[in-house]
């Protein structure tokens, strides 16, 4: 049963975060991982009506430009390069008329390509056989509490392999693609597989780039996730992401990595 969602529609450009949406880093904040879904969704709307046979979304990247504040939000999209077989988009959000996330979206046109398509992942064990883990153990705020989240085996620090699920809607009373709901999963990915407890260490990511090489299908997203910090302040999430039936393609974040200050 489904229970709300983690935004209203104020229109058909403007949104208002839940207290769902809310984040892991400051509870006044919105969580990316519905705000990028909500992104695909208002692109999913700038093509309605488009033939089936127009191109597909293939690659998106996302860069945050600054705080995602709990407050409504409008999302623009644009073509800056049309074509028939390929096309890109771009996507903007903004927060009191201020842009704070800008994603690029190239569509590439479908074509028959079965003969060859193959990939070295495997399927992952399927979610109904894993037992639910509660990430609210590791991590506060409204969007985690909102989650089902399954690991394939015990999680270890920078490596972590899960399954992900909600029940809410991304949007309250508002049918969504697919792709957009399982979008709005995907950047849990950094929080499954932390290397260091972010009641001492901040990571944030200010990205995130995905590549899909075909369309996820279900409401489970699958996370095969690794975590890596660098020497000097940086780190890198890099997740093969997956559907029931195997892999669909591949996420990346980049992680500013930094000590959170001593309280006494």
């Amino acid at each position: 049963m489904h229970t709300g969602g983690y935004y209203e529609s104020v229109d058909t450009h403007r949104f208002e975060p839940t207290a769902h949406a809310s984040g892991v880093w400051d509870p006044d904040e919105q969580h990316f991982s519905p705000l990028a879904g909500l992104m695909v969704h208002a692109v999913d709307r700038y093509l309605a009506g488009r033939p089936d046979t127009g191109p597909t979304l293939s690659r998106i990247s996302f860069d945050i430009l600054g705080r995602l504040a709990l407050d409504e939000c409008e999302i623009r999209v644009e073509t800056l390069r049309p074509g028939r077989t390929i096309e890109l988009l771009e996507a903007v959000a903004l927060i009191a008329g201020r842009p704070v996330v800008r994603a690029r979206a190239w569509l590439l046109a479908d074509r028959d390509t079965t003969e060859v398509a193959g990939d070295t992942a495997d399927a992952l064990t399927p979610p109904e056989a894993l037992t639910p883990w509660p990430l609210t153990s590791v991590w506060p705020g409204g969007y985690i509490a909102s989650l089902d989240v399954r690991p394939l085996a015990p999680p270890r620090p920078g490596r972590t392999t899960a399954w992900v699920s909600t029940r809410l809607d991304l949007v309250a009373g508002q049918t969504v693609s697919p792709l957009a709901s399982y979008i709005a999963l995907i950047d849990t990915a950094n929080g499954i597989a932390v290397r260091q407890p972010p009641t001492a260490w901040m990571f944030p990511n200010v990205d995130l780039t995905l590549h899909l090489h075909r369309r996820p299908e279900g409401r489970w997203t699958g996370l095969d996730t690794t975590v890596t910090f660098g020497p000097a302040g940086q780190g890198v999430t890099s997740t093969v992401l997956h559907d029931l039936t195997g892999p669909v393609g591949h996420a990346q974040q980049i992680l500013t990595v930094r000590p959170l200050p001593a309280t006494d």
